[in-house]
């Protein structure tokens, strides 16, 4: 693994304007893996010219040949597959297998849905006297993270690319080998140049000359509240369009019909998954007063079997605000029932698998998101305080809704202050829109609501 020594601008990798690097780092073993070109904002005005320059002819191109660069990306992306779950291994220090399983294997369905959408997706439609046309937004500057880096890239680029937009993408400082290397395979599937461009650097810089950047007409962007507050205010001043998908603090709601030992292992995993750092998990589990007892008692043996399995945070400072979390926790009465705030290992950023009993909704750790394998399970009276306590946080974006009768189940789910919520361990849909309610973000990602996104409307009138 080797990563490129400058930025990919107009559909070639030339350097970088200035001599910084970012520094990639294993959190597993704290080791050096490479060093990218850390750009700035002579680097992100080149991509974004570049991104001008090609946006009348990409937009013109029919939605056919615009499908057929999005399958053959997907192509590249499943012949590389072994690649992208090794590197993504190294940056990120994700487990081989969760790697090759989810960080390779959602990427290429993504892509794989959005070629057939764009090839189906109906941009123009007959209104009364009326033609009325979906056309693309223009230049998208995409800003993603890490903790789903190669997923999330796609997410955003996809869609882009299917409405006949451009894309300057700024990838997580932490994660950058993983954006190289779908660069390469954008490259590779004969995408025109400067449709696409990538620039490596810190959100400080380049992020922020992204966002500013007048010749950008959408900033999408995923990453945490604060972040997103301070990118909506920048683009507001511009009336410049925001995608925004934020911070969770997800509720797991265990009905007293429901399957409790499935509920609670299920739950679980879900907080454990990627070592916690999933902004849709389900880190406050309800349940009912009468099945509390049993409940901890079987997240605690559920927590108690992953150890260190689950792989290390993505860093240092990561960890330790995940044990900083842990620690007020415990200071502020929650009681430890699994885990704890002290390093499993000596060497690499791994947190315990953590579960608190006796939390309440005002805790810290119950309403403010964690992004480490933590777990507060919480007890109500009845629906009416389950409901209370599920929608008494600043957040929406994701939840779960387990009950022995289904109809049961979403009927508690619809009143739920939420943007998706899994009924009984409703399996991931990549068609599904996913986004938040409240400070959890503004817009859609995935399937068709993911792709309008990238569209603005037209109406002409006979």
């Amino acid at each position: 693994m080797k990563a490129h020594d400058g930025i990919y601008l107009d559909g070639a990798w030339r350097p970088a304007a200035g001599q910084d690097v970012i520094e990639v780092v294993n959190p597993v073993d704290e080791q050096v893996v490479d060093r990218v070109p850390a750009g700035g904002a002579e680097d992100v005005d080149a991509a974004v010219r570049a991104a001008r320059a090609a946006l009348p002819a990409w937009a013109a191109t029919p939605p056919a040949e615009r499908a057929a660069r999005l399958a053959a990306l997907r192509d590249v992306l499943v012949a590389r597959k072994d690649e992208i779950a090794e590197t993504i291994t190294a940056e990120l220090g994700s487990p081989l297998p969760f790697s090759q399983a989810v960080h390779a294997g959602a990427p290429i369905a993504v892509a794989g849905s959005y070629a057939e959408l764009a090839a189906t997706h109906p941009f123009e439609e007959k209104v009364g006297n009326s033609t009325v046309y979906q056309e693309p937004i223009g230049v998208v500057g995409a800003i993603t993270p890490w903790n789903y880096p190669l997923h999330q890239i796609v997410a955003k680029v996809a869609p882009a690319l299917a409405a006949g937009c451009t894309v300057v993408l700024k990838p997580a400082e932490n994660t950058p080998l993983s954006a190289q290397l779908f660069a390469e395979a954008v490259h590779e599937a004969g995408v025109p140049a400067g449709v696409f461009n990538l620039v490596t650097g810190l959100g400080t810089v380049a992020g922020q000359a992204l966002v500013e950047h007048p010749g950008v007409d959408l900033v999408s962007f995923t990453g945490s509240t604060a972040v997103g507050r301070r990118i909506a205010a920048t683009a507001g001043a511009a009336i410049k369009k925001v995608a925004l998908e934020l911070g969770g603090k997800s509720a797991n709601v265990i009905l007293p019909s429901a399957d409790l030992a499935r509920a609670v292992n299920v739950g679980v995993a879900n907080v454990m998954s990627n070592s916690g750092q999933t902004c849709s998990a389900w880190t406050r589990m309800l349940v009912h007063r009468d099945q509390y007892d049993e409940a901890v008692a079987l997240a605690a043996a559920a927590a108690a079997k992953y150890g260190d399995r689950i792989g290390p945070v993505v860093s240092a400072r990561q960890q330790e605000r995940v044990r900083g979390y842990i620690e007020k926790g415990v200071a502020e009465g929650a009681r430890l029932v699994a885990g704890g705030p002290d390093a499993p290992r000596e060497r690499g950023w791994f947190v315990s698998p953590t579960v608190f009993a006796d939390v309440t909704p005002d805790m810290t750790i119950a309403q403010e998101e964690i992004f480490g394998p933590v777990l507060s399970v919480l007890r109500y009276e009845d629906e009416d305080d389950a409901l209370r306590i599920a929608n008494g946080t600043v957040y929406g974006l994701a939840g779960a809704v387990w009950a022995g009768d289904e109809a049961e189940a979403v009927a508690f789910a619809r009143r739920m202050d939420t943007g998706q919520v899994d009924i009984n361990g409703g399996r991931f849909n990549p068609l599904a829109p996913f986004g938040g309610y409240k400070q959890s973000g503004v817009g859609r990602e995935l399937g068709a609501h993911g792709l309008t996104e990238y569209l603005q409307t037209k109406s002409l009138q006979f």
